[in-house]
């Protein structure tokens, strides 16, 4: 065989020689070209290989000037059907080489001598003349031209990932993409995650499968930044973008440049590659919808009017294609025909409370592969179908899809601070800190979650600001403030070092105090006859601090001296009622029994209930039923009837619950009163007569008495008829259970859960007084 010899110099062919040597020793001119054979062969060795029955049906084209061979791989040679069925056309040979004695185009060269010992294979290039390119293309169809105008496209870096233009001018541009001036174009963009293969998307839709927008199968995003090229077929601007979710420094300044292209562009594709529709499909486009709305379309009327340009940007946002393919599971819809995809779409967004108002429209596209490659038919047609409407978004000349993209990076660029930066995160920090936020500024709790157990009070790193609400002001010491310390201090009724009756004296003369633990006494208000300034001005400072939920305010009165007057009255009239208590039990029930029927059991002898058998307590109050005389508790004689066989009547008196369902039995005579138990009955009724007289003197002096608590009530106490239960145990009050308020929370108790002792100096209370149970219990100064 004889190798195809080429003139380097002058790049054209020489004689085309016979490749089979059969006969010619290939030195004789190639006159055939047999597609069976693969090769070039003169007159006498085609009639000689030929001779053969077997082999004369062979399809044998004579050689014109300038004639270059097939490739013999894109036709499907040594079983390579893969490669021709991708290509869907026989390609023109660019080199043969000597060592495998076949013809190869530039792409199966690359394929298939790129690497290992047939790279260094010697090649003999072929030159195809004007003649034959121009004779090729008169008998290709349209879809062979169609490849044949995108051959040459390659796509060019547009902006970097600092969100930097690239190109210099709008004449560089039109330059890179190659196309003219005057033509008017449409911009298609393509959006989606890492790794879903949008390169690879765009390269076989609209550039046959060619390799324009680089792909790799390495981990690391082979895309960065935005990629541009032009399509002569459908006259679009094609541009390719960064994924989503990938591991890049700057996400928000990439995220703000996927918004300024998606500003630019006519249609959207937006490809998915997951068995179901994820959520951030849904974010993504609803987010971009609402920035595009906000900024962008004021921005683009702007820009009309600045450049003077000729075609009004649409202030619409483009037209959205959702390209989703499937492996396992069924496109969307397909389980329901009736249902049209894109209704499903919208209710989707609807649920998730994304509303993607600013797009033109939004399709659904999807494609199920069973088996690779993926079909991009059917985006194809429907991208194509897109572009052919105008009545939304018309077509534009170059320059102005430029001055466009420039105006939008000049008014939205430069660095985007770190807390200004909204990152995502399937673990977000709210599902582990403190829900708690401050009642006056609205900022949130920066501490762990249920730290309060722990005894970890609230924290926020901002600064609150004052409500008068809730009155979150703090004083300090100013004193102690300028020597390094902050000693928090509170005006209150009387120094530390006076005694609770001195102090009120003092107040009544010279007003409430501030004192400091380190420098005592610092403030009176009413020091002076006139003249006394503020406390502000002078001896404290002022801070406002957070006001958290189920706290109180700051600076709330503390002038508890009616309150504390009060407490002395009290507790004078209960030490002598408690010291009294015993002598005055054993007289009241000595003259009870004066006064007592005969048929009365005396209440010495009375020690339990008759009928429920509960031990009676000092406190507790011993009935008698009229009837049967026995000693019974409120509980099983509280029924009334007329006992006129006892001389009880005809008003209703009390009985116990058994005298009460026995009331159809008469006495018998030996029982009824005589005349020495009748006036021993009419003293019994006289001493209850006084007894109901002097408790309704009392329950009337209650009145008052409630009217007095409230008014001297401190303003941190909750008001008594707030009070309807124990805040700790959660018992009712009533006449039998008293209220007693906490000095240091406020809270009502009872005298169970309050019967601790201890200073609040925080309140006003220099002296041990009444405090809660939970409050005892907390560490350090209340």
């Amino acid at each position: 065989m004889s190798a195809h010899t080429q003139t380097a110099e002058k790049g054209q062919n020489t004689t085309l020689l016979c490749q089979e040597s059969y006969v010619c020793s290939g030195t004789d001119e190639a006159i055939f070209e047999c597609d069976e054979c693969r090769s070039l062969q003169c007159q006498r060795c085609e009639e000689e290989l030929h001779q053969p029955e077997r082999l004369r049906n062979h399809e044998r084209t004579r050689i014109r000037p300038g004639h270059v061979p097939y490739c013999d791989s894109c036709k499907g040679a040594n079983g390579n059907i893969l490669h021709a069925s991708m290509t869907g056309s026989r390609q023109i040979a660019a080199v043969r080489c000597q060592v495998c004695k076949i013809n190869l185009c530039l792409e199966c060269q690359k394929r298939t001598h790129a690497g290992g010992n047939r790279r260094k294979h010697p090649v003999t290039v072929y030159h195809a003349g004007k003649a034959q390119e121009q004779e090729e293309e008169e008998g290709m169809d349209e879809e062979t031209k169609r490849r044949k105008m995108t051959e040459k496209v390659v796509s060019f870096l547009l902006v970097d990932e600092t969100e930097e233009i690239q190109v210099r001018n709008e004449e560089d541009f039109i330059k890179k993409l190659d196309c003219s001036p005057d033509q008017h174009l449409k911009v298609v963009s393509i959006f989606g995650n890492t790794g879903d293969g949008k390169s690879h998307t765009l390269n076989h839709t609209f550039f046959y499968g060619r390799e324009v927008f680089k792909t790799s199968p390495a981990q690391e995003s082979c895309t960065v930044g935005v990629w541009a090229a032009y399509d002569p077929v459908r006259k679009v601007v094609v541009i390719d973008t960064e994924g989503l979710l990938g591991a890049t420094v700057n996400l928000s300044q990439r995220t703000r440049l996927l918004l300024k292209v998606l500003a630019i562009s006519d249609l959207v594709i937006y490809r998915t590659r997951a068995d179901r529709l994820h959520n951030d499909l849904f974010k993504f486009l609803g987010d971009a919808s609402e920035a595009y709305l906000k900024h962008f379309t004021k921005e683009l009327k702007a820009t009309t009017a600045r450049c003077g340009l000729d075609v009004p940007l649409s202030t619409l946002g483009p037209g959205v294609i959702i390209f989703h393919e499937t492996v396992y599971t069924k496109l969307l819809g397909s389980d329901h025909p009736s249902e049209v995809p894109e209704k499903l779409i919208q209710d989707r967004f609807r649920k998730l409370s994304c509303f993607p108002e600013a797009f033109s429209s939004i399709h659904y596209k999807g494609t199920r592969t069973y088996n690779p490659p993926t079909d991009f038919s059917g985006l194809r047609r429907a991208v194509e179908q897109q572009l052919e409407n105008n009545t939304t978004r018309s077509p534009r000349q170059p320059g102005v899809i430029y001055k466009a993209l420039k105006a939008l990076s000049d008014r939205f660029s430069g660095e985007i601070p770190d807390d200004q930066m909204a990152h995502s995160s399937f673990f977000p920090d709210e599902y582990f800190t403190c829900s708690s936020v401050c009642l006056s500024c609205g900022c949130g709790c920066k501490k762990s979650m249920n730290h309060a157990k722990e005894g970890v009070p609230h924290e926020s790193k901002s600064r609150c600001r004052y409500s008068h609400q809730y009155d979150n002001r703090v004083y300090t010491c100013k004193a102690c403030y300028e020597r390094g310390m902050e000693v928090s201090v509170v005006p209150k009724t009387s120094a530390s070092t006076d005694s609770p009756w001195l102090g009120l004296a003092k107040y009544a003369w010279s007003g409430y105090v501030i004192e400091c633990p380190n420098c005592g006494v610092v403030y009176r208000s009413r020091q002076y006859w006139f003249g006394n300034q503020d406390p502000v001005n002078t001896v404290v400072r002022t801070e406002i601090e957070h006001v958290w939920p189920g706290t109180d305010g700051f600076l709330k009165d503390n002038n508890n001296a009616a309150q504390r007057l009060l407490d002395g009255m009290n507790f004078m009239a209960q030490s002598v009622s408690e010291l009294s208590l015993g002598p005055t039990k054993a007289v009241t029930s000595w003259l009870t029994d004066q006064i007592a029927p005969a048929y009365w059991r005396p209440n010495s002898q009375i020690l339990n209930c008759n009928k429920c058998n509960t031990p009676f307590k000092d406190n507790d109050t011993k009935h008698h039923c009229r009837a049967c005389g026995e000693g019974f508790c409120d509980r099983c004689s509280s029924k009334t009837r007329p006992v006129p066989e006892r001389g009880w009547g005809p008003a209703p008196v009390r009985v116990c619950d058994n005298c009460y369902e026995n009331r159809g039995i008469q006495l018998d005579v030996a029982e009824l009163p005589s005349d020495e138990e009748g006036g021993t009955l009419i003293a019994r009724k006289v001493g209850e007569a006084v007894q109901n007289t002097l408790g309704a003197v009392v329950t009337a002096m209650d009145i008052p008495l409630g009217l007095v608590k409230d008014a001297a009530r401190p303003a941190y106490w909750v008001p008594d008829h707030e009070i309807l239960h124990c805040h700790n145990c959660r018992k009712e009050f009533s006449i039998k259970l008293s209220k007693h308020h906490c000095r240091a929370c406020g809270q009502g108790f009872c005298d169970e859960c309050s019967h601790d002792r201890r200073a609040v100096p925080s309140r006003g209370w220099d002296h041990p007084v009444r405090v809660c149970f939970n409050c005892n219990k907390k560490p350090g100064d209340l």
